[in-house]
């Protein structure tokens, strides 16, 4: 089934139904890896923060259970993440290849993409324990599973609508935190709030898309392209720390300063272009929109029961 919830059926039904979906989607892919182990994992996380992140969109109405359910799914994720982040770290090399200007750089980031690849294997080498991690993330989706039989949401449209409205409009107001926050201080932390606020929208017109298909498709897209801007931006801040934490990986200095010049170089557009769409994708009013949500909930719980009716 697809990660949406629709308004015409019980809220805590249609919530457990997705979020059930997701946390098996997570384990069958954990347990069959069809692409490998670093792949499964990578898919497993992505399930993980879409249970999350539906899980935020209604914790108005139940903040214990978001507030366990939250750090189970988090924790969870977090400790598949380490073998992860040094391939995410392997991949931007790739992105950068791109990016060079020179046969000077793209020699240098073929040189740099070996040498995140022989870290990365050292890394999983480290990781003796990576199967019974596995193993205890299976575990838990089974324990989120069955959790999911306490939830209490309303369920009469104007209840629930109001409840959907009230974390859209948070959701937003936290978009508009970050970004404020990257047109001042501009550090990496601070794009990186950007990210998690637009990966949360772009999941959020995902899991009402039935209310407007058309429009929220279209900002669907424009979500998702800043995600990815966010996401390349978000590789190269970690890149960075890398290099600064253990320069002697990257050779010497000829070879640091080519690699510093290209990351800095693509950075820097990649914020400059986010900053342009965010203005864009976070335009609206956030307590507009979320009347808009509301609006459109109800109208469409009410009008399919008298359809049925």
């Amino acid at each position: 089934m697809p990660y949406r919830i629709r308004p015409h059926r019980d809220l805590s039904v249609e919530v457990g139904s997705v979020a059930r979906h997701q946390l098996q989607l997570a384990i069958d892919v954990l347990r069959e890896r069809p692409d490998g182990l670093h792949d499964a994992i990578h898919e497993a996380r992505k399930k993980l923060k879409r249970v999350r992140n539906l899980y935020r969109l209604l914790a108005a109405t139940d903040k214990t259970f978001y507030a366990g359910e939250n750090t189970r799914l988090g924790d969870a994720a977090r400790s598949l993440s380490r073998v992860r982040d040094a391939t995410a770290l392997m991949e931007t090399t790739r992105h950068l290849a791109g990016f060079a200007l020179s046969e000077e750089e793209a020699e240098t980031l073929e040189a740099t993409r070996t040498v995140l690849e022989l870290r990365r294997d050292d890394v999983e080498r480290d990781e003796i324990d990576l199967e019974d991690k596995v193993a205890s993330v299976i575990e838990q989706c089974d324990a989120a599973s069955t959790a999911l039989d306490t939830i209490d949401l309303p369920s009469k449209p104007g209840p629930a609508a109001r409840l959907l409205a009230k974390g859209w409009r948070k959701a937003l107001r936290r978009a508009r935190t970050a970004l404020e926050a990257c047109q001042g201080e501009g550090h990496g932390e601070a794009f990186h709030d950007l990210r998690k606020a637009g990966q949360s929208y772009w999941m959020n017109l995902s899991l009402l898309g039935d209310l407007w298909p058309s429009a929220f498709a279209a900002k669907r897209q424009e979500a998702k392209r800043l995600v990815d801007l966010l996401g390349h931006e978000h590789d190269l801040t970690v890149l960075t720390e890398l290099f600064d934490h253990e320069p002697d990986l990257f050779g010497n200095g000829e070879n640091q300063s080519f690699l510093l010049a290209i990351i800095i170089r693509r950075q820097q557009d990649l914020r400059r272009e986010a900053l342009a769409l965010a203005e864009t994708v976070f335009a609206g009013d956030a307590r507009q929109e979320a009347g808009v949500i509301e609006t459109l909930w109800t109208a469409a719980a009410i009008g399919q029961k008298s359809g049925r009716g």
